[in-house]
């Protein structure tokens, strides 16, 4: 390892030196990410979002490089995500595959799946299903070629774009 200088003003302007221990030799490991990211053809944003999970990862408690951290400390991430931070389900599980990426990719290291974490739930969606009287007292509000759309799209189960691509015959008429 060699030093390295780098010159970091401070507050009343001056230049003071600041000496780093780093590696010359090897990029630093978020570089890494990146180039690794991009030569997979992976997505701008999920390399920004990847990248952007990896330093929280890094930061979780305290600052460590991830090759010193193993599974308990992905499990208690991902734990706290769920229990602290409220995540969702879908974000637990990218970080996850971030972590996994940079296991794998860039470390070289092999990651089990995470035993006796607290996922984060999925949000039920309920569809919303009106009664025959709700839907005959929406239709009676309607007019023309609104009320002939939602018709058949409530009696044919049609979605909106399907009923705005039938063809227009009454415009056929008028052109004759």
């Amino acid at each position: 390892m060699r030093s390295a200088v780098n010159h970091v003003p401070n507050i009343d302007n001056h230049v003071r030196p600041v000496v780093a221990q780093i590696n010359l030799n090897k990029p630093r490991l978020l570089y890494q990410m990146h180039e690794s990211l991009r030569s997979r053809h992976y997505s701008p944003r999920k390399e920004r979002s990847y990248c952007n999970w990896v330093k929280r990862f890094i930061h979780f408690p305290k600052i460590r490089h991830p090759r010193d951290k193993s599974e308990p400390e992905i499990n208690a991430f991902l734990t706290h995500l769920a229990v602290k931070e409220n995540v969702s389900a879908s974000t637990q599980k990218q970080t996850f595959a971030a972590l996994v990426f940079l296991y794998q990719n860039i470390i070289g290291r092999e990651v089990s799946n995470p035993i006796g974490i607290i996922r984060a739930r999925k949000q039920e969606r309920l569809p919303i299903v009106m009664t025959h009287e709700e839907v005959k007292s929406v239709l009676t509000h309607l007019v023309g070629d609104k009320w002939l759309i939602a018709s058949l799209m409530y009696g044919t189960g049609m979605r909106q774009m399907e009923c705005m691509s039938l063809p227009d015959k009454s415009k056929e008429k008028e052109v004759v």
